[in-house]
């Protein structure tokens, strides 16, 4: 057995993969919030003196620094040697690793596709996933079926208007704050970004103030539904512009790193807006490169379904048969 893990800013999975089975089992959910640390989520999963597994792999929302992270959007520290005293063997993953550790295993029904493309077997590929916070990873071929896997903290580089409309919208995040990334825009914070924007500057006022009180988490996901369900128009158009500044950023993605083998949204948003991603605006935005728009069009580009990628992805990892990450 080997406990997976997808810690990020706000929720935390927990599993054991079975690997005689091939499956994970025990699939629990945490909400952050309602724990002081990781440690404490552990204590909670295995309280009915479950066996612990002699492997742990983890993927966590945050850079990995000799063996420990602290979490970008929230204030947990994890360390692998502490870890250790616990279980014989510890990996320590960024979150988007994990994630793009489960592609070559996707099967048919965990995806969406946006872009056929051109199916390349041997080419890179590149995840981007929106949640929380946003992250991106990538997987170079390495032959036999292997690869080799890039962490990154791309969701940190500069948010870049393509035109009046975003900005007015990096202007209106000037006010807030003092460096505008990419993160801002494109991300469930990002989402609220936009939302206030969006009223601010079309002067929408909905009829009823359903925001008024609602968490972060809670706004983002009820901002997404009034969208989906045509009951917004401020709603409707915050999706809108949101979709494309995502489109933008993966077509700057595979571009930056010749994503050939396709183009993978993860997180949890996409799935949920999967209407403002196959009305055509996301993929325009993707091959909105001039001279590059043939070379974009020939990229397959994927929305990720199934929402336990992450544990799949950690799991495998830990097997130490397909992968290897490139420091």
């Amino acid at each position: 057995m080997i406990l997976a893990g997808d810690i990020g800013g706000t929720k935390t999975y927990l599993a054991l993969f079975d690997k005689s089975a091939n499956r994970l089992e025990n699939i629990v959910r945490f909400e952050n919030q309602n724990f002081p640390d990781f440690d404490s989520i552990l204590e909670e999963y295995f309280k009915d003196n479950q066996q612990r597994p002699e492997n742990v792999c983890l993927g966590v929302a945050g850079p990995i620094v000799n063996g420990s992270c602290d979490l970008t959007n929230i204030d947990w520290r994890i360390e692998a040697g502490r870890l250790e005293k616990e279980f014989d063997t510890v990996f320590l993953i960024n979150d988007l690793v994990a994630t793009a550790c489960a592609v070559p295993f996707l099967e048919d029904e965990d995806i969406a596709i946006l872009q056929p493309g051109i199916t390349s077997n041997e080419g890179r590929i590149g995840v981007v996933a929106a949640g929380t916070g946003l992250g991106e990873a990538f997987l170079i071929p390495a032959g036999e079926n292997k690869y080799f896997v890039l962490d990154s903290e791309g969701g940190h580089a500069d948010f870049s208007p393509r035109n009046k409309l975003e900005t007015e919208l990096l202007f209106y995040l000037k006010r807030k704050f003092s460096r505008i990334s990419i993160e801002r825009v494109v991300s469930g914070s990002g989402l609220i970004h936009i939302f206030e924007f969006v009223k601010e500057r079309f002067s929408i006022s909905d009829s009823e103030n359903w925001e008024k009180g609602l968490s972060k988490e809670k706004l983002a996901s009820e901002i997404i539904n009034r969208a989906v369900q045509n009951q917004s128009q401020v709603c409707e158009k915050t999706l809108f512009l949101f979709a494309e500044l995502y489109g933008a950023l993966a077509g700057n993605l595979a571009l930056q790193f010749l994503a050939k083998g396709g183009v993978y949204l993860g997180g949890g948003i996409a799935p949920k807006i999967l209407p403002f991603l196959t009305n055509g605006k996301f993929i325009e935005a993707f091959l909105s490169k001039n001279r590059f728009e043939n070379l974009l069009a020939e990229i397959p580009v994927k929305v990720i379904l199934n929402e336990k990628a992450a544990l799949l992805g950690a799991a495998r990892y830990a097997l130490g048969e397909r992968f290897k990450i490139i420091n």
